[in-house]
């Protein structure tokens, strides 16, 4: 059964892996310096894809890579601004991401978190949640939910870019 969804969610089913990183490039051309987004979801889920196409619609030419065994990635737009791209699955607990200084990250650009709930203690309670879920082989499922003014508006604005409407 699925959820009722509010009008602070958006749930999106992917068929391919371009149309994923179509939806982040959406999400990417969205994101300012400060924003958090964290994304939620087994291994094989489409997280570094979706990762792949918001580095490319923020403005990123950089390859994309999941950071897995340096935690941190970061990505440059030609105007020297910088989106972190952090994964959490090797670390332990919160404590082990707050030696990793998260402000200078977050003042400096967008970050997006992967595995977001093994630090959630040290995350600003305001975030685009993005839950991801395996399908069948090319198909993933994308719950969006914003949390807080700035996030609830990202998401509709992302409904528009996704479905049209006003």
């Amino acid at each position: 059964m699925t959820p009722i969804l509010d009008e602070h969610s958006l749930d999106f089913f992917s068929r391919s892996t371009e149309q994923t990183r179509r939806m982040g490039i959406r999400l990417g051309q969205l994101l300012q310096p400060g924003d958090i987004i964290c994304l939620s979801g087994d291994l094989g889920a489409g997280k570094t894809t979706l990762v792949q196409g918001i580095a490319a619609g923020w403005g990123s030419l950089d390859a994309v890579s999941s950071p897995t065994f340096i935690l941190v990635n970061v990505y440059r737009r030609p105007d020297g601004s910088t989106l972190s791209h952090l994964d959490a699955y090797r670390m332990a607990s919160a404590v082990e991401a707050e030696d990793l200084d998260l402000e200078p990250l977050i003042e400096n650009g967008p970050v997006v978190v992967e595995w977001p709930e093994r630090i959630l203690e040290v995350l600003p309670g305001e975030r685009l949640w993005v839950s991801l879920r395996w399908l069948a082989d090319e198909q993933r499922g994308m719950l969006f939910k914003g949390y807080g003014h700035r996030y609830e508006v990202m998401v509709q604005k992302l409904k528009k870019q996704t479905y049209g409407g006003a």
